[in-house]
């Protein structure tokens, strides 16, 4: 078996106990999942990053990308006000990017150079307005990557994008529930959403907001 079928194998397993999970625990964020993204946004991506950085789209992106093209909110009447709530924001580094939505802040504007740097592309975001900011995937793993001014990256923090779904899957069923940093898995209207107890981002709906462990 090769290397990059068990890339895909192993994102495959990851991605179905998570969604799992989701479907009997979290039903709105399950209902949040796009069906999975067409062979040929997949190859587009692909020959847009050779065409003008390089290197192609890295394999266990397309293998989750065939599993989900990406995500999108349910409307929530009790979350209709504040929107507070997004219940595609599932996964502690935010929401998943399709393949068009990856590109837009990973390719380089016309006539100027590459700021990034290094062949990683971007796939989950907190900052959906931008983004500016989020999680990137490369060879050397996942780490995160900001764009305010100058761009910066972090050293991978999970040596894949299965390592990561996997640390997320085992912080809901075994915990501890700080695993992934401060932010911990909560239930609200349905939704699984990461908040911090010590300093919550969430607001209006953090009355109904129940932590997982």
């Amino acid at each position: 078996m090769s290397e990059r079928h068990d890339e895909a194998e192993r994102v495959t397993a990851a991605w179905q106990a998570l969604t799992g999970w989701l479907a009997e625990h979290a039903p709105v964020s399950h209902a949040s999942l796009l069906p999975p993204a067409a062979d040929e946004e997949i190859t587009a991506a692909d020959s847009q990053l050779r065409q003008h950085l390089g290197f192609g789209l890295p394999v266990e992106l397309a293998a989750l990308w065939r599993l989900c093209g990406g995500v999108e909110h349910q409307y929530i009447e009790a979350n209709e006000e504040e929107g507070e709530v997004g219940s595609g924001a599932f996964l502690p580094g935010g929401i998943l990017l399709g393949p068009v939505d990856a590109l837009r802040p990973r390719l380089p504007e016309i006539g100027r150079r590459d700021v990034w740097g290094s062949a990683v592309v971007p796939w989950l975001t907190g900052d959906e307005a931008g983004p500016e900011s989020g999680h990137y995937v490369g060879a050397d793993g996942v780490g995160y990557w900001s764009l305010p001014d100058d761009l910066a990256c972090d050293k991978p923090g999970y040596p894949s994008i299965a390592a990561y779904l996997e640390a997320v899957h085992r912080t809901l069923t075994e915990g501890p529930a700080d695993t992934m940093g401060p932010d911990v898995p909560g239930l609200v209207w349905s939704c699984l959403i990461w908040d911090d107890p010590e300093a919550p981002v969430l607001d209006d709906a953090l009355e109904h907001w129940r932590p997982v462990h």
